[in-house]
C-alpha cells in the first residue's frame, strides 16, 4: 500500500457517523463519503512526511502512546476508529483541534529541524536526508493553516492512511 496520510476536517454529523458504525464499516465511510467531497479546504494530504512530522512532534518514535499534549494528537495519537493493521484512522475533537492549532502554530522551522535531526534513523527506516528533511518541513507547514481553519470552524480531524 502507499502509506499516504491524509487530514480531513469533518463536521461533527460525520464524526456522529464514524463513531457510530461498525469498525469494520469506518474504512467504506471514509473512502465512499469522506474522501468522495474533494473539498480542498477540509483536507491536506500530508503524503509519506506524515510518519517524520509525527516523530517530531511527538518523541521522535510512532509509539502510539508517545508524545504529549497536544502535539501528540497532530497525526496519529487521537481516538483510534480502527483496530487492524492495513489502515490507521486517527480523530481529533474540535476542542483538541483547537489546541493543536494553537501549538502548530508556535513552532518555528529551527525546532521541528532539531526534532527531526534527532530521530533515530534505524528506527525511522527511511534515510534521512536534506531532501527528505525539506519534503517534511514544507508538508509541515501546509498543516498549521490546515489545524486553523478546521479549529475555526470547530471541525473534527480525521487522519487516514494505509498501510
Amino acid at each position: 500500500m502507499a502509506c499516504r496520510g491524509v487530514h480531513f476536517a469533518i463536521t461533527a454529523s460525520e464524526a456522529d457517523r464514524l463513531l457510530k458504525a461498525e469498525e469494520e464499516s469506518r474504512i467504506d465511510i471514509v473512502q465512499s463519503e469522506i474522501e468522495e467531497r474533494g473539498e480542498e479546504d477540509w483536507l491536506y494530504q500530508t503524503d509519506k512526511a506524515w510518519d517524520a512530522i509525527h516523530r517530531c512532534l511527538c518523541d521522535g518514535t510512532l509509539d502510539p502512546d508517545g508524545g504529549s499534549y497536544p502535539l501528540k494528537l497532530a497525526v496519529l495519537n487521537g481516538a483510534q476508529l480502527y483496530s487492524e493493521d492495513d489502515y490507521i484512522l486517527s480523530l481529533v475533537t474540535p476542542t483538541e483541534v483547537r489546541d493543536v492549532a494553537d501549538a502548530l502554530a508556535a513552532i518555528d522551522q529551527q525546532w521541528l529541524r532539531t526534532q527531526y535531526d534527532g530521530i533515530d534513523p534505524e528506527d525511522y527506516g527511511v534515510e534521512k536526508t536534506e531532501t527528505d528533511w525539506e519534503y517534511t518541513w514544507d508538508y509541515f507547514e501546509g498543516l498549521v493553516p490546515f489545524f486553523q481553519r478546521a479549529a475555526k470552524a470547530e471541525r473534527y480531524v480525521l487522519f487516514s492512511v494505509d498501510q
